[in-house]
């Protein structure tokens, strides 16, 4: 007679063999018009790869759900009322995901043919590596910020206000002094293509629930470094990432020059708060402060003539007051 049961290790090695090499998150808001250029990419570049595709369609009103129902009906799909946030949004697919690797994927982010298949190989061959970026280039093939230093009150500061030249040792967020050419350590890369292995978010979780939209990656990064694994830019591969697309329809710029959103403005207060302390969050809005004395100092001595001075302070104070200061979400 012959044993037909599962023994416990043949189980085992069936549920492997089933693990998708890949499961892809995307939350999608009010990009219809990228879907299919979204997904032909993605599915360009599958190859013998499995990927599970777990899309959260997160309030849109555009029709987005039909698109994406009619484009791949084999799309993971998980429907919102409303726009719960970037981070919400993610954290939702935790208990679905079934992939060696989570590769988190912005609708308006296109991966090139071999993009999937060798991030997935070298990361295989890096087990210390637990998140891992590629070049970002736009439309026209200029280079986007892609391999980045964690922010602080100062850093920031600088860079807003244009003061790098005075303070040219400051090692800024974005550096694009280099020729992005070789794989190199940072602090965070961005979430339009972040490919994290699944035992990092067995370890540290995924994002920090209170951040709406904005620094999620930043945090995450800061919190799996803390954990001892590596953050890691890799250049040899590329996606063309549009950028700003889910952001222009939540409608929360309060700046046509400067594209200062409140949601952005609260979740840096968020951070700095939780990574830096009241003192740190109290240097932030200081130098916020300084940096907008000078910006309108600056424009009294242009003779007012080309625009008056971002708003950052005034919109920060406003923050700072729904949030209690800074030590809860507004939503």
């Amino acid at each position: 007679m012959i044993d037909d049961k599962i023994t416990p290790t043949e189980q085992q090695s069936s549920e492997v063999d089933q693990l998708a090499d890949i499961t892809v998150v995307t939350v999608n808001y009010n990009t219809a018009h990228l879907i299919p250029e979204f997904l032909g990419a993605l599915e360009a570049a599958r190859g013998e790869l499995k990927l599970q595709i777990i899309v959260v369609e997160n309030g849109s009103t555009d029709g987005s759900a039909e698109i994406l129902r009619l484009h791949s009906p084999a799309i993971e799909l998980i429907e919102n009322e409303r726009n719960v946030g970037f981070g919400r949004a993610n954290n939702q697919t935790l208990d679905r995901i079934n992939g060696r690797y989570v590769l988190l994927l912005n609708t308006d982010a296109f991966v090139e043919p071999d993009t999937l298949a060798k991030t997935l190989q070298f990361m295989d061959s890096h087990d210390e590596v637990g998140v891992l970026g590629v070049k970002l280039i736009g439309r026209s093939g200029e280079l986007q910020p892609s391999c980045r230093y964690f922010p602080t009150p100062w850093n920031t500061f600088v860079a807003r206000y244009g003061l790098t030249r005075l303070f040219p040792s400051t090692r800024l967020v974005d550096d694009l002094s280099w020729d992005h050419a070789s794989i190199r350590d940072c602090d965070w890369v961005p979430g339009c293509y972040y490919l994290v292995r699944r035992k990092v978010i067995d370890h540290v979780g995924l994002f920090d629930s209170r951040y709406f939209i904005y620094f999620e990656e930043v945090d995450h990064c800061r919190s799996l470094r803390a954990a001892g694994w590596r953050v890691v830019f890799y250049p040899f591969t590329s996606v063309v990432h549009i950028g700003g697309e889910s952001a222009k329809s939540a409608g929360q710029s309060l700046n046509r020059g400067r594209q200062i959103p409140a949601l952005q403005v609260e979740s840096e207060l968020l951070y700095f708060r939780k990574h830096y302390g009241l003192l740190g969050l109290l240097a932030a809005l200081s130098l916020k402060i300084l940096g907008d004395a000078l910006s309108l100092a600056k424009w009294i001595a242009k003779g007012r003539g080309d625009g008056s001075p971002s708003p950052v302070t005034g919109v920060m104070f406003k923050v700072l007051v729904r949030t209690r200061l800074a030590s809860r979400p507004s939503r």
